[in-house]
This record gives C-alpha cells, structure tokens and sequence, in this order.
C-alpha cells in the first residue's frame, strides 16, 4: 500500500465511522468509485488503523476469547468488557450475566446440571431467564448448608435454576465442611447423601466459581471457618477455594486434613468432566483464577477482561 493509498483509506474510515457518510457519499467527496471506497476501507481495517469497540454490558472480546483458547488449552472462553464498571460487585453482576448468557445458548442442553454455591453463582440463578432452557434438572455438587443463622443461598441459587428450566434440583442436604472427619464419613455413607452424590456424579455439565482466599469468603460467613483458619490456609500456600476444597497455584490441596472433612465432588472429578463451566471474576480472584485453568479445573471460563489479560501474561 502507497502513501497515497493509506492516507486515502485513513480518510475514507473517518468519513464512514466518524461522519456517518455512506460508501457513494465518500465516493464523491474523495472523487473514487464506490468500489474503490470499500477497498479502502478494507485496506484500513486490515493494517490496523481502525479499532471497534462495543461498549454495551453484555459485549464480549472475542479476541481474547480465542486467545485464551488457544493459549490456556479452554474448550472455551466468555469475556466480559470491564469498560464502565466501578466496582467488583458491578464487574461480578456483569460477568453472571455472561454466564447465564451462555448457559441459555449450550447445545446440547444439559439433562443434569451440577452445581456448587456462593455470592456469584446466585447472581447467575439471578440473571437466567425463566424458560432458559426445557427439563433441566439440577443437582448440588457440594454441601451448602449453613452453620450459622443468615439464610444460606445454596438451596436457592439449585432451585432457581432448576425452576427457571422447568426442572427439578436435588439438594445436597450437609453442611461443606465438618468438624470431624469420622462424622463426614458417617454423611456421605448415609443412603440419601450418597445417592445425591452419585447423580452429581452423573451430570452432563458442571458449573462454579471459586472464592479467594482471604476474609471475604463464603465460608467465613456460614461459620465453617474463621478467619485464623483462613490465614492459616494461606500460609500453606492457599491461593483460593473450588466448591470448598482450598487449592494452592498449581491447583493441589493445601490442607488435606480439611479437605477429608469437605463434602461434596472432589476436584479430580470435576478435572474429568467433559463440560466444566468456572464463572469467576474480579481482580482478588487473580491467583485462583489462574489455579483453576492452570490445573484443568474447567473446560470453559466465564471471566472479565482484565482476568482474561493476566491469565494470558501468568
């Protein structure tokens, strides 16, 4: 391309996206054919001199998707703008969105769908559409209830999404974490647990997030631990938690003391699952978000731009 010609193309795109002119219109102004015009302008997109931006909640990077792709070994990526948004909890809602954007699109739907809890996959339950999909049932991977005496969401982020489906959720009726590990075993042998147990097992697709590991956590706030077992956590090298198994960067368990008191599918089960669907979001969550893909602990990643960007430099 001439100097001529790229100066001509620059023209051309400021006449088309900033003046709103029409290909004959420009074709006047600049005295080229119309054929010439779009050219031109093909010549201007392709050498880079014009950057399209969709700035609208619900638009995605595509460019970044498939990076993350081919460079992080996903089945597939979702990612959110994070253009306009002036807190984590908005940046969370938008990428719950996303989530249940793309949940509505799987093809093929989902008989069974198994599911963990927490503050953002409520806020999918949230934003999924009533008749998102048809028959889906839905079934709790790990235990969610609550110790202490807030209202736990794990019951109803299962229920919300199976009824929006116009399905059925089965819940997991334990708490995540308990004290002793005799006790989990007597739980998980019990008849009903372990046949919730083995339908999560059976799912067609899974979906979670992961929680960072610090006071913010879910766990804190239902009273399975307290903040000195979490910094203690830390200390061994926890960088975050998957449905309530903490994990250090490279995705291995750093209290198995705990995680033999944890309820629910271990991390390898999720790491075998054809379809693994992580919603996670948010710039605290970096380090866990770069242990779950590191480790295969999802096949799909629903996250922010700015996520996406620190998973591809990590």
């Amino acid at each position: 391309m001439g100097e001529n010609d790229e100066l001509l193309s620059i023209r051309a795109a400021e006449l088309y996206y900033e003046e709103d002119k029409t290909q004959d219109e420009i074709g006047q102004v600049l005295r080229l054919t119309r054929w010439k015009v779009g050219r031109l302008l093909s010549q201007a997109k392709a050498n880079g001199f014009i950057r399209i931006e969709i700035v609208h909640p619900r638009a995605r990077r595509l460019p970044l998707e498939r990076r993350l792709r081919d460079e992080r070994g996903l089945v597939d990526a979702i990612v959110v703008s994070g253009a306009g948004v002036e807190s984590a909890e908005e940046l969370q809602a938008r990428t719950a969105q996303a989530a249940a954007d793309y949940l509505t699109t799987l093809r093929p739907v989902p008989r069974t769908l198994g599911v963990s809890w927490g503050r953002t996959l409520h806020e999918v339950s949230q934003h999924l559409r009533k008749g998102w999909a048809t028959g889906v049932n839905v079934v709790q991977i790990n235990g969610g209830v609550s110790l202490n005496r807030r209202s736990g969401t794990a019951a109803s982020t299962a229920v919300t999404i199976a009824q929006k489906a116009g399905g059925q959720a089965t819940l997991l009726p334990s708490p995540a974490i308990l004290e002793r590990l005799e006790t989990k075993n007597a739980i998980e042998s019990d008849r009903v647990v372990a046949g919730v147990l083995d339908l999560a097992r059976s799912a067609n697709a899974y979906l979670f997030s992961a929680g960072a590991a610090d006071h913010s956590s879910v766990h804190l706030e239902s009273g399975y631990l307290s903040p000195a077992d979490v910094d203690e956590l830390v200390r061994k090298g926890a960088v975050g938690d998957v449905v309530g198994r903490y994990i250090d960067s490279d995705g291995n368990i750093v209290d198995p003391s705990l995680d033999g008191r944890t309820v629910g599918l271990t991390l390898d089960e999720l790491r075998t699952a054809d379809r693994c669907i992580a919603v996670i979001s948010g710039r605290s969550k970096h380090p866990v978000a770069n242990a779950v893909v590191g480790s295969r602990l999802c096949s799909v990643l629903v996250t922010d731009e700015e996520t996406a960007l620190h998973l591809l430099d990590a």
